[in-house]
């Protein structure tokens, strides 16, 4: 017997849901229907500063009146921080994951006097540290000093040994699905197709045992998820979520990345924008069937 498609919808309740959110909830639900499949939902918390219970109330209220439905129970990853942990505990056992200890504002100024140092795909500055090449008695020394003059320690993945761990140089694929057709796209040819254009990306946080690029994958994992239908400003980011399944024997999922719904400034969408927020809009007396045509056409673009 062939199980059913498995898709998911995983906003961040750090903010009221706006315009794209609705595109991405719409176009996730029309998707699953149009194979038999099943829909979730993600309640992507990590940030549990921001991230409040009011904040996912409103969220939940707001897609419900949209007309999006899904399967109980929801998932939150602030409950699951376990599942990262081990996660990381098995990149860091396979030698993939070394501890950092520069601030952000170190490593600006440490790439200050660089004109051409590189940066990820999001425009930061990869990571300028020699850490991932010190001994293991220097690294607990370097921990235990950190621990005593309170200074933060990020997790990074080790991407050189990453990739030669899985015997890659930098090249990911992964399935692009359209309406029509499956399309592969590789990750060499744009940098934004390039892992290795990220760096050492973090992976965890002394004090939140995750970061978004992690808890995704293992998420995805957990839960089944056999397409991730997502906005196209995290294409990039797919590369690095194809090398952690692979480090982690993790089959992959189906990929589509739809169009955001651009402001009038021509920048996508942000919370921050209230006169976009559906709860606003709702307010002025707009109905789900107004919303769903100011997030088309293009279901499936």
């Amino acid at each position: 017997m062939t199980t059913p498609p498995v898709f998911r919808f995983a906003p961040s309740p750090n903010g009221l849901l706006h315009l794209g959110h609705a595109r991405s909830a719409l176009i996730n639900q029309r998707m699953a229907e149009a194979v038999g499949g099943r829909l979730l939902l993600r309640v992507e918390d990590i940030d549990t500063t921001r991230c409040t219970p009011e904040l996912e109330a409103a969220m939940v209220e707001d897609l419900r009146w949209l007309g999006l439905d899904w399967e109980e129970p929801v998932r939150r990853q602030s409950e699951h921080f376990d599942d990262y942990g081990q996660a990381l505990e098995a990149l860091m056992d396979a030698g993939l994951v070394y501890p950092s200890f520069m601030s952000r504002g170190e490593i600006k100024r440490a790439v200050a006097l660089e004109a051409h140092w590189p940066r990820d795909p999001d425009g930061s500055p990869h990571y300028p540290g020699e850490e991932r090449d010190w001994s293991e008695e220097r690294r607990e020394a370097a921990m235990a000093a950190a621990s005593l003059e309170g200074r933060s320690v990020v997790y990074r993945l080790d991407m050189a040994a990453a990739l030669s761990h899985c015997g890659r140089s930098g090249s990911f694929s992964w399935e692009e699905m359209t309406v029509t057709a499956k399309g592969r796209v590789v990750a060499t040819e744009t940098h934004r197709m390039d892992v290795a254009a990220w760096g050492d990306v973090v992976l965890a946080r002394a004090d939140v045992p995750t970061s978004y690029h992690l808890a995704v994958v293992v998420d995805d994992a957990l839960q089944g998820i056999t397409h991730v239908v997502r906005g196209r400003d995290l294409m990039a980011a797919t590369g690095v979520h194809r090398l952690l399944q692979h480090c982690l024997g993790f089959p992959p999922p189906i990929y589509h990345h739809h169009e955001l719904v651009m402001g009038d400034d021509g920048r996508k969408l942000s919370k921050s924008q209230g006169d976009t927020a559906l709860r606003s809009l709702r307010e002025a007396g707009l109905t789900r069937e107004d919303i769903a045509r100011m997030v088309g056409p293009g279901w499936w673009d």
